[in-house]
């Protein structure tokens, strides 16, 4: 009779189930309070848009508009026959060219047994959040996924006040503030800079005043510096020179080589934090075992830098700088409040002061904002609501990659080493962005938002 009940609750048990709104095995209760990643779903809104005809200008997806450089395409190919499974933490070579990397570009000190390699750098925060019992700490505003990892792992997050007349940067009196009234349990502070979703980064005394305060309040620091190539001024410092015992580097090839398909990052990890890496190495060894080979044996070639990358870096920065300060220069014409970004390919107009005639015309949440832009105009942009802003607040991240950056770079070698690229280059080879945002200023005229 045992056999026969054991039976009978496992043919109910495993029986078909045609009912999907009420699936018989739940998935991760965490797991249905999110969807699918913002800047992913926009991306695949935008291509679905394309597919029907429409003109879209994809300023939602902030994905690389560069090739990745030659030299490093030339490695993967001679590589292509490398099949077998490599080190959970790294093919030994790589790890050793990502600490001369990390020396020359941070000045700082690594062994490759500190350094972690991944599929991507979204993998390793994923992991990191997932093998360390933590409160997440965010200024608010950051990057889609960090608060959705931690809310998978059932973790707490606490988003930190930042203000636009601070350009959006976390000060040390919100950290110190917080820490005093949250104490008793281990916080994770992630610091991204060249920020995404705003293009802002830190200076170097303001990195050292938040060290401060981590050090006192003994925080750990994930430092996501996978903009930090891409500093405009290419001059990026880190925090971990101020707080290296409990700063991990973040970084990968995803932003600042053109690469975000290749899916490889890396974690830096300071001596004293070696339990936390191979924590994460056993994470790693029942997940995904090891990145593909070919394309660790091509990054030693990224990592090792030299001219060819010298220059090709040179020139992306002086494009989306030119064209950062061009797009900015357009919304301040637009009424919005904003400076010029410090790197990567982001920026975060808040439109806030226009609310009230926003509201004239039935728009009172940052998604009415760019869903009714994006309908009416083609410009596809993300709400500052996917970043951890106030859905009230009109804000909105601009990605300006959409357009064809092997023609560009090309075109911008032919340019004298200190001469300006100028509008009428933009013109010529960014033609896409310029166009988006004029569409976006004409829409904004025609339905006298912010004229009245």
């Amino acid at each position: 009779k045992k056999q026969e009940k054991i039976d009978q609750l496992n043919h109910t048990t495993y029986k078909p189930n045609t009912d999907m709104e009420t699936p018989l095995f739940n998935i991760n209760p965490n797991l249905k309070k999110l969807g699918v990643s913002a800047t992913l779903q926009i991306n695949e809104v935008s291509n679905e848009l394309i597919s029907n005809g429409k003109k879209i200008y994809k300023f939602g997806l902030g994905e690389s508009p560069f090739p990745v450089p030659d030299i490093v395409v030339e490695e993967l190919k001679a590589n292509a026959h490398q099949k077998s499974y490599l080190p959970v933490s790294g093919l030994f070579d790589l790890q050793d060219s990502i600490t001369k990397y990390l020396f020359r570009s941070r000045k700082m000190e690594f062994s490759p047994k500190q350094i972690l390699i991944g599929p991507g750098s979204k993998e390793l925060l994923f992991i990191l959040q997932q093998s360390y019992n933590t409160d997440l700490l965010l200024p608010s505003p950051s990057w889609v996924s960090y608060a959705p990892q931690a809310h998978i792992g059932n973790q707490r997050v606490f988003w930190l006040k930042t203000e636009a007349s601070n350009k959006w940067k976390l000060s040390p009196e919100v950290l110190d503030a917080h820490c005093k009234g949250n104490q008793g349990r281990p916080q994770l502070l992630i610091l991204n800079y060249p920020n995404n979703p705003h293009g802002y980064t830190y200076s170097g005394e303001e990195l050292k005043a938040l060290a401060a305060i981590a050090a006192e309040h003994q925080l750990l620091v994930l430092s996501d510096e996978i903009y930090g190539e891409l500093n405009h001024a290419g001059d990026h410092e880190t925090i971990a020179s101020y707080y290296p015992q409990g700063t991990i580097i973040s970084d990968g090839l995803s932003k600042w080589c053109g690469a975000g398909g290749w899916r490889l990052g890396f974690l830096a990890f300071p001596e004293g934090l070696s339990w936390l890496k191979k924590a994460m190495a056993t994470f790693a060894s029942e997940t995904y075992t090891s990145v593909s080979a070919p394309i660790q044996y091509a990054a030693i070639q990224a990592f090792k830098g030299g001219a060819e990358i010298d220059n090709y870096l040179f020139q992306a920065r002086k494009i989306l700088k030119s064209l950062g300060g061009y797009i900015t220069e357009k919304l301040r014409g637009l009424g919005c409040n904003i400076e010029n970004p410090d790197g990567g390919f982001y920026l975060f107009p808040d439109f806030s002061g226009f609310s009230e005639q926003l509201n004239q015309i039935g728009i009172s949440t940052s998604d009415d904002l760019c869903e009714r832009i994006l309908q009416e105009t083609g410009v596809a942009m993300l709400p500052g609501s996917a970043f951890g802003r106030p859905r009230e607040e009109y804000t909105m991240r601009l990605s300006y990659v959409n357009f064809n950056g092997g023609d560009a770079l090309k075109a911008a070698e032919q340019i004298p080493l200190e001469a300006p690229i100028d509008t009428a280059f933009l013109q010529s080879y960014c033609s896409n962005c310029i166009e988006g945002i004029n569409r976006l200023s004409d829409w904004l005229k025609n339905n006298t938002v912010l004229y009245k």
